[in-house]
């Protein structure tokens, strides 16, 4: 067995016990009665109590009543636009208070952090280069922290399907459930998933998917028969197009004519599109710790709605392209200017529906094109 390098040993466990100081101090010294009504987190839990209570999650009446009890000061609640495809998973939300929730979820959410970046350094062969670790302080990790926001659960679930789908397919099909909360981030990955599935007549990792999705979405049920109703009513009535954050699908309408909501869906379709093509044209060698990584970076990029914390869900992908890049010193230093405008965000407290994100989908898109690029060439 291949000795360890000690300095390298050291540093590693440097890096992940700043990580742990940093984020516990978020949780424990961040928090105060008010805490938890300045983050996205109050959707969730607001809407898990209405379900916990056998009220309409999705009810915007009794919703900012919830969130006006927990300190909510602001007249239009927040309300979550997730399909109510896991809210059962989340049910114990509803049984305490804001504060104590918020500090269970983050524990959470950091938590699945730390168990990603573990599985992830499995999946690449445990390297001694450890740029696996930098996942702790990845920007929009840290900002679905502060945030209390889902990327963090994606980038779990993610890390998981590329982890088990070749020796467990059921198992890697099921780990995406939670993709089903925001199912237009991952279009195009999902049509390479069902083509492949298709092609190479394995329909294991589709079963997997659809069974815990299935199961979900009843347990989901049986504690509010109407649910699904009761979403779709408040989709009708709630203008959410008119709000959403800043994508490059959203600037397209605006540059072009932001009356015509229509616009923002063209990134997605031509990405689907585009996912077939990709995946025909590269059927045979299909791998999807590679093309599927390219795959799952076009998805977030042209979405047509998403948060910059939704982007947690790329760190795989950085992960393989400084771990495999013929020119790190190269790979780190564009890594981190990318990164650091993400880290410039936190520090300045720059609001998630800022225009200052619209660039970083694309970014890391095409940082992780050239570098693969880079890679082949030098070999």
């Amino acid at each position: 067995m291949e000795k360890r390098n000690p300095l390298r040993v050291f540093a590693a466990v440097c890096l992940i016990a700043t990580g742990v100081l940093l984020a516990g101090g978020i949780i424990v010294f961040g928090l105060d009665n008010e805490t938890a009504t300045k983050r996205d987190f109050l959707e969730y839990w607001s809407a898990e109590q209405q379900l916990a209570h056998g009220g309409n999650p999705y009810d915007a009446k009794a919703v900012l009543q919830n969130e006006r009890s927990a300190g909510f000061d602001k007249s239009t609640p927040l309300i979550s636009l997730s399909p109510p495809v896991a809210l059962f998973w989340a049910l114990p939300l509803g049984w305490v208070s804001a504060k104590t929730g918020l500090t269970l979820w983050l524990l959470l959410l950091f938590a699945c952090l730390l168990i990603a970046i573990w599985v992830l350094w499995l999946l690449l062969g445990k390297p001694e280069s450890r740029y696996h670790l930098i996942g702790i302080f990845f920007p929009p990790a840290m900002w679905c922290l502060t945030a209390g926001q889902l990327g963090i659960f994606f980038l779990l679930e993610t890390v998981l399907f590329l982890y088990w789908q070749k020796t467990r397919p059921f198992l890697a099909g099921a780990a995406l459930v939670l993709w089903a909360l925001k199912p237009h981030l991952f279009l195009p990955f999902m049509l390479a998933l069902l083509l492949w599935s298709i092609y190479k007549r394995e329909y294991r990792i589709l079963a997997g998917l659809a069974a815990t999705t299935a199961v979900s979405c009843l347990l989901t049920l049986s504690m509010d028969g109407q649910v699904w109703q009761q979403y779709v009513a408040m989709m009708r009535s709630n203008p959410v197009l008119d709000s959403l954050p800043l994508t490059v699908s959203v600037a397209l309408r605006f540059l072009v004519d932001r009356n015509a909501k229509w616009i923002e869906f063209l990134g997605e379709a031509g990405g689907c599109i585009w996912a077939i093509w990709y995946f025909w044209s590269r059927r045979e060698r299909w791998d999807w710790m590679s093309e599927g990584l390219v795959v799952l970076l076009a998805s977030i990029a042209c979405t047509p709605y998403s948060w910059y914390t939704d982007q947690a869900v790329v760190f795989p992908a950085v992960a393989v392209a400084l771990g495999a890049s013929k020119r790190p010193a190269w790979a780190l230093a564009t890594f981190a200017a990318i990164a650091g405008a993400g880290l410039i965000s936190i520090m300045a407290d720059i609001p998630l529906t800022s225009g200052f994100y619209v660039w970083t989908a694309p970014a890391w898109l095409l940082w992780y094109l050239y570098a693969r690029k880079d890679r082949e060439a030098a070999a």
